[in-house]
């Protein structure tokens, strides 16, 4: 890791965008073919293959608010990590790491007096169950409504307009927002017109909804007083039939292979 975050966080707010279930081959499939033309925009060098620490949204999300996020899928040294909640005989802590005396990171964050804002897709963020309310009560604010939720097909739409009004208060306040992005989900079918069931087709179209609805994040980032340093990642993929393999919390190359990728989006408002 080349990357100092003690000093990226002195100077940046922070944003976590998974986008649940997205799995590497359709992120870069619909990236190749020029179909996601914001999410092109914000990588113009495409996206970087991962592997995910959980095969499933609760273990993946339990894993990344610890500081495990996405491992590079190439053998050598142990990678060094971006954040990181403190514990003896780590090796994969570095001088660059952001490392907290706290059991996650968001509780870390929090502590140095940081805004989190979690904003809810799948039902692990719902708030309407004790697991439901288990991960986003980690944060100082959560956000749920059922619009938000994988039955909705205008989910994003509603999960990035509800960020964009959280970001608009409080902008000098260094700020961490995780959005957890339901629409890659199953059911997603409903993206292809006249489709009766969830392909790797619907899918694929499912990603490239959400990339239509990214300006509105965008812009809402553009007006933070700091600028923002950008995850974009999945939790994990999800199979289509592949070698027999339906859904995902299963060991296959096409649930533990994501999309990452790393990125600043500036502030317009002439503060660095």
């Amino acid at each position: 890791m080349s990357r100092d975050m003690n000093q990226v966080c002195r100077t940046h707010d922070l944003l976590w965008l998974v986008f649940d279930t997205l799995r590497f081959d359709v992120a870069v499939e619909q990236w190749r073919a020029g179909l996601t033309p914001n999410l092109a925009q914000l990588l113009p060098h495409g996206w970087e293959q991962r592997h995910s620490p959980g095969s499933f949204t609760y273990a993946a999300h339990q894993a990344f608010f610890a500081g495990f996020l996405p491992t590079p899928a190439s053998p050598g040294i142990p990678h060094t990590r971006l954040f990181a909640a403190q514990f003896a005989g780590s090796e994969t802590t570095g001088p660059g790491t952001k490392t907290f005396q706290a059991p996650d990171i968001v509780s870390g964050f929090r502590a140095e007096g940081w805004r989190t804002i979690c904003i809810g897709g799948v039902g692990f963020f719902n708030l309407q169950t004790p697991l439901g309310r288990v991960l986003p009560g980690l944060f100082e604010e959560a956000a749920w409504e059922p619009r938000f939720g994988v039955t909705e097909r205008e989910s994003a739409r509603y999960q990035f307009e509800a960020a964009a009004e959280k970001l608009a208060q409080n902008p000098e306040r260094p700020t961490f927002l995780f959005i957890n992005v339901a629409a890659l989900h199953q059911p997603n079918h409903f993206y292809l017109d006249g489709t009766p069931a969830d392909s790797v087709a619907s899918h694929a179209a499912a990603l490239r909804y959400v990339d239509a609805q990214l300006p509105v994040l965008l812009r809402a980032l553009k007006q933070r007083a700091r600028s923002t340093f950008c995850i974009l990642t999945s939790d994990h993929g999800t199979a289509y039939g592949e070698d027999g393999w339906t859904g995902h919390r299963l060991a296959h190359p096409v649930v533990w292979s994501v999309p990452y990728a790393e990125v600043v989006v500036g502030t317009e408002r002439g503060v660095p």
